[in-house]
């Protein structure tokens, strides 16, 4: 049975591992939460690479046959890297720039991410190969990871953020909204709230379980059948962890703490 490493910052990434998981139901998942050092879309590329390969290290430790970077800044900064430094299969994460070019009517489309994923020469390249005949706004959203790491999905802090962010992009005349982080699929609700049910939410979660079962056909052998389980760790406080992730994940889970986290 195959064993697939997760992580991303904080919580964010376990929209992703929800697709895996449905995608993948056999599998055995581990899921790392990086907690301790979120959020990472302010912080400088070596500082997210030096995160990457020690969660990624780690996730093998614990018997990862590939591994999934849940995080579009992680992703950005670091995948290359861990391409170099893992012998294992690497699937990482970017804004759904492509389909959103392919489903906006007015050609206009709004990008929510964090600022190091807008920064990206990787997001700089996205917009170069798929959107030459669209525009492209795009607007940094500092504190939504925050609200979403600390499990306030629906309170007024989190909707002033969200009416914030997404009403500028609107009033430009966006018809269809990116989702580039990972976090905001779970603020998905408030930002139809603000935007409309008219205005597509794209996010490339079940893309990446899709492209992550893809690889482990072509690269890897077992494929015995099973119940597949989860396990939780955060490299920060375990019992706040087992709360937020038991709540975005749906059910009762057990954070347990990374050792050796720093």
């Amino acid at each position: 049975m195959t064993t697939i490493g997760v992580f991303d910052s904080g919580v964010g990434g376990l929209s992703v591992l929800r697709h895996i998981r449905s995608t993948l139901p056999d599998a055995d998942l581990v899921y790392v939460a990086d907690s301790a050092h979120v959020p990472y879309g302010d912080k400088p590329q070596h500082y997210i690479e030096q995160r990457a390969v020690e969660l990624t290290r780690f996730l093998v430790a614990e018997g990862a046959e590939a591994i999934v970077v849940a995080c579009n800044t992680a992703t950005a900064a670091a995948a290359a890297k861990l391409r170099c430094d893992i012998e294992c299969p690497i699937i990482g994460m970017e804004p759904a720039v492509k389909p959103a070019a392919l489903a906006t009517r007015s050609g206009v489309v709004g990008v929510l991410a964090t600022a190091g994923t807008l920064r990206s020469a990787r997001f700089a390249a996205l917009l170069e190969r798929h959107a030459k005949n669209i525009e492209v706004i795009t607007q940094g959203c500092p504190g939504l990871v925050e609200q979403v790491e600390s499990g306030d999905l629906e309170g007024p802090r989190t909707l002033s953020l969200v009416e914030r962010y997404t009403r500028p992009l609107l009033s430009r005349g966006a018809d269809t909204l990116i989702l580039g982080c990972t976090h905001y699929p779970f603020l998905a609700p408030m930002i139809r709230q603000v935007a409309g049910p008219a205005i597509p939410l794209i996010d490339t979660g079940e893309a990446v379980a899709r492209q992550l079962q893809r690889r482990l056909l072509t690269e890897l052998t077992d494929t015995r059948a099973g119940a597949g389980t989860c396990r939780f760790f955060t490299s920060g406080y375990a019992n706040t962890a087992t709360l937020i992730m038991s709540r975005l994940w749906g059910s009762a889970v057990i954070a347990q703490p990374m050792k050796g986290a720093v």
